[in-house]
């Protein structure tokens, strides 16, 4: 029986990366163009699921290709230190033949059989005490005979590691100002971004090039992000179950590994995938849908938010801001606050004036089904 080639996990390459290579080729470019590129600092942002740190693995192995040596983190505590004290001194030990010598430091007479006794000590060139700005002069230095730079990526940027982010980009926009081979990714959600950037000594951050990702519009490519591995996993789809499963996916990047996924594991010993599984496979992969993104994006709202977002549900369509506030028993000055904080945190977005939808598929159901657990008595003002 033939393995699943679809991986519904976060940041998990998936096997066919589709609707992202324009963005990939504008990181690619600014790597090319020189020191002084817009493009050499970059922040990607999106709601869960959408492919944020897949494309930042993926701009980090478009520098590696180029000859750029990679340091990859996460904004977590102790992320400066491990950049300064592991990361980058690693990576001269492995760039400078000479960071590691070795020094005799004893000889005498093994005895009772006679022979020469000899001790060394390790001597490395690159202590860890040196600090960000050092070390990344010496990784330039080392890196620039070759023509090639270091590209630093964060994930899951935010507020909480503010004074991090705020030290590690003024050492990259010092590097920067000195013309020097550095290159700079970070990724998160639009709300978690938004704060850092307001937050005092973002400065850097503010002028990075920021990207905000979405669904992937082209049916071509969804259809391909399917076809392809479910073929090269040795299986085969028709026209008909795959215009149903690439319709189901609403090109959502983390929805086309559930959706691949579920109506694989149908009947996974059956040459051809049927359109029986694809109906069978779309139920269970909303229903995970459900379950890791949904929930957690609600999780972190406010009572009101959630309410509004219930209120919402209730339409078939896209919402008119009116009547949400209207069926919440609020004035619209009152129900906008929480328009705008969830515009910001990436979950409705506006269409136009007046009117607002979802843009995470499948929440619209989840809502109705979840309803009584999520609206609480509003606490008017």
């Amino acid at each position: 029986m033939a393995r699943n080639p679809f991986t519904p996990t976060f940041g998990s390459p998936p096997p066919l990366l589709v609707g992202r290579q324009d963005r990939i080729d504008d990181f690619g470019d600014g790597l090319d163009a020189g020191p002084g590129s817009p493009q050499r600092a970059s922040l990607f942002t999106g709601v869960r699921g959408v492919g944020k740190t897949v494309l930042l693995k993926a701009v980090e192995d478009a520098a590696r290709y180029r000859g750029w040596q990679v340091v990859s983190e996460t904004a977590l505590p102790g992320m400066l230190h491990r950049i300064i004290a592991e990361h980058l001194p690693a990576l001269l030990s492995d760039l400078d033949p000479k960071a590691t010598k070795r020094r005799l430091n004893s000889a005498g007479i093994n005895t009772p059989a006679i022979g020469l006794s000899v001790g060394w000590d390790t001597v490395t060139s690159h202590e860890v005490a040196a600090g960000l700005r050092t070390r990344i002069n010496q990784v330039t230095d080392l890196l620039a005979p070759r023509g090639a730079g270091l590209l630093v990526t964060v994930d899951e940027v935010h507020r909480g590691q503010s004074d991090a982010m705020r030290l590690l980009g003024a050492e990259i926009q010092e590097a920067f100002k000195n013309r020097r081979n550095v290159a700079f990714a970070g990724a998160g959600l639009p709300s978690s971004v938004s704060e850092l950037l307001n937050s005092d000594g973002s400065t850097f951050l503010r002028r990075a090039d920021r990207h905000e990702l979405d669904a992937v519009g082209d049916p071509t490519d969804l259809a391909e992000a399917i076809r392809v591995p479910v073929e090269e996993g040795g299986r085969q789809i028709g026209d008909r179950a795959l215009a149903l499963a690439t319709a189901a996916t609403q090109g959502y990047p983390f929805l086309i590994q559930l959706v691949g996924y579920h109506i694989w594991r149908q009947h996974p010993s059956r040459e051809v995938i049927s359109v029986g599984d694809v109906e069978a496979g779309i139920p269970a992969a909303y229903r995970r849908m459900g379950s890791l993104v949904h929930e957690p994006t609600l999780a972190s709202l406010s009572d009101v938010a959630k309410t509004y977002l219930v209120t919402m549900a209730s339409d078939d369509g896209p919402s008119k801001t009116g009547q949400v506030a209207g069926r919440m028993g609020v004035t619209p000055q009152y129900a906008g606050v929480y328009r705008g904080r969830l515009i910001e945190a990436g979950v409705i977005r506006a269409l136009g004036y007046g009117r607002v939808e979802f843009t995470l598929p499948g929440l619209r159901d989840y809502l109705r089904d979840h309803a009584t657990s999520l609206v609480a008595p509003l606490d008017l003002p």
